[in-house]
């Protein structure tokens, strides 16, 4: 069995006692890091190694930035969401893709742009992030390997995935073509690996810093993992740690996990 978890941590220099107990208590084999908001040079590899992991780092200086970190060999590292041919994009500085082979899976650690405020710029950027995603994942389903694209999505695909749905609307995690672009996204043959295994509304794996939102369980779940169908014919179980959210100076995200026959 493999287990492969997904966290935004929301700087990693700031987060790694948190980060470094919960590799210790949960010892998942892969770990899809997002928002590590350091260079490459700046990641702590040092720490991650006396806890017995590599590590494949795009870090980018003070915002976004993804890592991979691994019990096993990582192999066939690609750094940045590759240019589909046939979208015009120019090429993409922000540091929000690294894929790589690791303990026989194609794994991605994905931090796909907020999109805030929408309608706007950043949210046009949002959309052409999507859909070069959506162009990319058609070429790993039809490598035939397991693929697991994890990460922070940024899209809360349904109304049971937000606190105050009326409220969110009109917000670029929920807006109609967000959501429609992670449906095509599931749609090209992936499986949302927590929606499969737990249908209930009001789960969440992102809770506010502000107005009390993790009191109150205010959250979003934004966080997912999709998986091939190579994939998917393993799917043991997956679920939401909620104990990292609960630490002091916690990310206002919390790892999600798969386990993978």
């Amino acid at each position: 069995m493999v287990r492969i978890a997904s966290w935004n941590v929301n700087s990693v220099k700031a987060r790694l006692p948190n980060v470094l107990d919960w590799l210790k208590q949960a010892s998942p084999d892969v770990v899809l890091l997002q928002e590590i908001k350091c260079q490459d040079d700046g990641f702590p590899l040092f720490e991650f190694e006396a806890a017995g992991y590599r590590a494949a780092v795009h870090g980018q200086k003070s915002y976004n930035g993804v890592a991979i970190l691994a019990k096993h060999p990582i192999t066939d590292v690609v750094r940045g969401l590759p240019e589909p041919a046939n979208l015009d994009a120019p090429n993409d500085e922000q540091a929000r893709y690294i894929e790589a082979s690791v303990a026989g899976f194609r794994v991605a650690s994905i931090y796909l742009p907020n999109g805030n405020p929408a309608p706007g710029d950043k949210y046009d950027y949002k959309l052409r992030w999507m859909r070069r995603l959506v162009t990319h994942a058609k070429g790993l389903l039809d490598s035939g390997q397991p693929v697991v694209l994890a990460g922070d999505y940024n899209v809360c695909p349904t109304d049971d995935d937000v606190y105050a749905p009326a409220n969110w609307s009109m917000d670029a995690l929920c807006r109609p073509e967000s959501r429609a672009l992670f449906r095509e996204l599931c749609h090209l043959g992936l499986t949302e690996a927590f929606r499969s295994l737990h249908p209930e509304a009001g789960r969440y794996t992102f809770w506010d810093y502000q107005a009390g939102a993790w009191q109150r369980d205010n959250g979003l779940r934004i966080d997912h993992v999709l998986l091939s169908p190579q994939a998917a014919d393993r799917l043991i179980a997956c679920d939401i740690d909620k104990g990292p959210r609960a630490q002091e100076k916690a990310s206002d995200h919390t790892p999600i996990w798969v386990d993978l026959a």
